[in-house]
C-alpha cells in the first residue's frame, strides 16, 4: 500500500475550523472534511476513490447532546441525528471531491488506530471496489484531531 498524499487537523486554542454547512455544534464533521481537504487538495484523486472513517467513539458531542435532549424531556435537534452518523460527513466529502467509491465507517479499540482502515482500503483496491481509499481518522478529545490518508495498492 502506497500512501499518495496525507492531511492532519491538531486542533489548539488558537486553532479554528472552517465552518461546514449543515453540520452543527460539534467538530466532528469539520474535523473529518478539513482533514480529507489537506489531504487532498493539488492531488489526482481517482474518481472511484473509497471513503473511510475511522473513530474509536464516532461524534461523542453530538451523541452527547441528543441524550441530554432526551433526558430532559426536550425533541433532540434532527441535525444533530444526521451528523451524529458518521457516514453523514463522508457523504458530504463524497460529493464536494466526486467521489464514487464504497464509504465505510469504522470504530477502532483504540483511539487513533487506522490500521483497521488499512487493511480495508487494501481490501477493497484487491477486489476491485476502488483504485485508491481515502481513510480518515477523527477523534474528539483533548485535543481533537483528524488525520486523512490517500493510499493505493496494487488490484488483485
Amino acid at each position: 500500500m502506497k500512501t499518495l498524499a496525507s492531511g492532519a487537523v491538531p486542533l489548539s486554542g488558537l486553532d479554528s475550523l472552517p465552518p461546514l454547512a449543515g453540520f452543527v455544534d460539534s467538530t466532528f464533521s469539520p474535523l473529518a472534511a478539513e482533514a480529507a481537504r489537506l489531504c487532498l487538495e493539488g492531488v489526482d484523486i481517482p474518481a472511484d476513490t473509497a471513503i473511510i472513517i475511522v473513530s474509536h467513539s464516532g461524534d461523542a458531542t453530538s451523541a452527547r447532546a441528543t441524550a441530554d435532549a432526551v433526558a430532559a424531556g426536550r425533541k433532540p435537534s434532527p441535525l444533530l441525528f444526521f451528523q451524529a452518523v458518521p457516514n453523514a460527513v463522508a457523504g458530504y466529502i463524497a460529493a464536494k471531491w466526486n467521489l464514487t467509491g464504497p464509504v465505510v465507517c469504522l470504530a477502532p479499540s483504540t483511539p487513533g488506530d487506522v490500521s483497521d482502515g488499512l487493511n480495508l482500503a487494501d481490501l477493497l483496491i484487491r477486489d476491485g471496489d476502488a483504485t485508491a481509499a481515502l481513510i480518515i481518522s477523527v477523534e474528539q478529545g483533548a485535543p481533537d484531531s483528524a488525520r486523512a490518508l490517500l493510499v493505493k495498492g496494487e488490484p488483485a
